[in-house]
């Protein structure tokens, strides 16, 4: 029987629950019954709480408010997807709940999950029922009841999560789209598991065994598990630079770097330091590192191919030149872990401007178009919401825009504003055409930071996106029997068509734009689309829209084979 949470107590229930929903993150991602490929929800909610494991293992503490506190915090810097950043609110709120106690009974722990569910319904503009938000809602109220008369916290959580289970049932009823896939609701799911695996804890109930290395928090190149798709920044860069003055400030380099790349860690003695950094242009950030010095030795390796060959069985080719000369600064390294390099620059101008998106042509089209920061991520992988504010506290200006460029990106960039001094304002584009379209909107010499905002949320309901992709899985969705492989055709984010030929879907797209009389037409061809197929498929919207102008750029996107904007 367990009367009291104590903060060691609460810390292992949380990693308990983190183990559990990791040991089923593929089964709620089966759940998902769109059946385009994307971010999942169990992805999503594991990475998100791994976070807070991440931070648990390092500290001891001694309260249950202290112990809440840590998972809070990391939960709400770790969000991904709106299922992360729903799952962070909920612990915001029993954080809150559990604010200036030592210890907690089974009253003040259902009173805290009920603060943590008012917290998520606030922050959720147009709550649905029938999603997580319905079955925490009705898990607290019952944990409430309860506690009213029963002291054992492993009862008053038992209880919880039957009342969670039913309430879990029942949505597939209070959803249409559940309803006809015959599933429940993933998020309503994934927090049952945590609860779950919070209540295995109080009963004694080993955990799922893990392995610490391949942890949800662990965001390693792994390129057994990875996708050559899934590679945004394709070289891992290491060199060593000998340093002009002892005291030189790396800060700017520091700057710089996080906004060319990802993954970056400096590590210095007081006469050189090492840079580790996966970017898509490693001579930039050689030549930019030689202003702080002399290039000693550099090392450049093409995850891409990496992944290729491991792909293809064949010997991964590596360069250990700078193994004997790194082993001497390792130490330097290891005492500034990479979350460390999270910096915020001074702001130097009033406005900047950072955007998501995946596919080294995307990135290009938004710099070019002024944006001055890109954070790799999408529909394939949601950023999370520290990502996000190490790019936003990159930007040299005071206030930022943040183009999210993917629906399920938007509430964890809208989590940023309260982690930063800087200001800063999500423009709600849930495509990268509708990012592009904004960008193209912007006065740079606006008076001031509303005139900006206006003009680019104005120009969203100018263009409309179309998206060509595949099926994951077989699903009978929205009146179309889809077959797993098949092409899927979306606009504005709804199933437009699928077919077994790309060839049929351009037409019929094309054929829609010339209905809504398109001006300007642009296709971004992803990755896995050669410059000849691209321009066949433009001809296509050439003859069928012979009064627009059809423009045809190389995006490089993972998982779309095209990204369409009709304007």
């Amino acid at each position: 029987m367990n009367e009291r949470i104590t903060g060691a107590l609460f810390k292992q229930m949380v990693l308990h629950g983190a183990a559990v929903i990791t040991a089923h993150k593929q089964a709620i991602n089966d759940l998902n019954v769109f059946p385009v490929p994307d971010g999942d929800t169990g992805t999503n909610m594991s990475m998100t709480i791994g976070t807070a494991v991440t931070e648990l293992r390092k500290s001891s503490p001694a309260t249950v408010d202290q112990a809440a506190s840590v998972t809070a915090s990391a939960l709400l810097r770790g969000a991904r997807g709106n299922s992360g950043v729903i799952l962070s609110l909920l612990f915001r709120g029993l954080s809150k709940g559990l604010k200036g106690m030592e210890s907690a009974d089974a009253a003040a722990f259902a009173a805290a999950m009920q603060e943590g569910v008012s917290a998520a319904y606030k922050a959720v503009m147009k709550p649905a029922e029938g999603t997580v938000l319905t079955v925490s809602r009705l898990a607290a109220k019952r944990a409430v009841e309860v506690a009213a008369e029963e002291k054992d916290v492993e009862t008053v959580l038992e209880e919880a999560i039957r009342e969670g289970r039913e309430t879990l049932a029942q949505t597939t009823e209070m959803n249409p789209v559940l309803k006809k896939a015959g599933v429940v609701d993933a998020g309503g799911k994934g927090y049952l598991l945590i609860l779950e695996g919070m209540l295995a804890e109080l009963r004694g109930e080993p955990m799922p065994q893990q392995d610490e290395d391949s942890a949800p928090e662990k965001e390693k190149a792994d390129f057994q598990a990875m996708n050559v798709e899934d590679i945004t920044f394709a070289f891992d860069t290491v060199f060593i630079v000998r340093k002009a003055t002892p005291n030189i400030s790396l800060e700017p380099l520091r700057t710089y770097l996080n906004s060319i790349g990802d993954s970056l860690v400096i590590g210095e003695d007081d006469e050189a330091f090492k840079v580790h950094v996966h970017t898509n242009i490693p001579g930039n950030a050689l030549n930019e590192s030689q202003k702080y010095g002399t290039l000693e030795l550099a090392k450049i390796e093409n995850m891409r191919t990496q992944a290729e060959d491991l792909a293809a069985g064949k010997h991964v080719q590596s360069t250990d030149d700078l193994d004997a000369v790194e082993q001497s600064l390792e130490e330097g390294a290891a005492q500034q872990p990479e979350e460390d390099a999270h910096t915020v620059a001074a702001p130097e101008k009033p406005y900047g401007f950072l955007a998501v998106c995946a596919g080294a042509g995307l990135e290009a089209v938004f710099r070019d178009l002024g944006v001055d920061g890109v954070v790799s991520g999408g529909q394939t992988m949601n950023p999370s919401t520290e990502s996000l504010l190490k790019g936003v506290d990159a930007i040299p200006a005071e206030t930022v825009f943040i183009l999210p460029n993917n629906g399920n990106i938007i509430m964890a960039a809208q989590q940023c504003g309260a982690l930063t001094e800087k200001k800063v304002v999500v423009i709600p584009t849930k495509t990268v055409p509708q990012g592009i379209t904004a960008m193209m909107n912007v006065d740079f010499e606006a008076p001031d930071a509303q005139t900006i905002t206006d003009a680019m949320t104005e120009a969203l309901a100018t263009v409309t996106t179309a998206q060509i992709t595949y099926a994951a899985r077989n699903s009978d969705f929205d009146g179309f029997d889809i077959k797993e492989g098949d092409y899927l055709a979306l606009e504005e984010g709804k199933l437009f068509g699928t077919d077994s030929s790309l060839d049929t879907l351009l037409q019929k797209l094309a054929e829609d734009a010339a209905n809504r009389s398109s001006s300007f037409i642009s296709l971004y061809f992803g990755e896995d689309v050669t410059e000849e197929d691209a321009q066949k498929a433009a001809q296509v919207f050439e003859h069928t829209c012979p009064n627009a102008e059809v423009a045809v750029l190389p995006g490089g996107q993972p998982v779309y084979y095209y990204i369409i904007s009709m304007e």
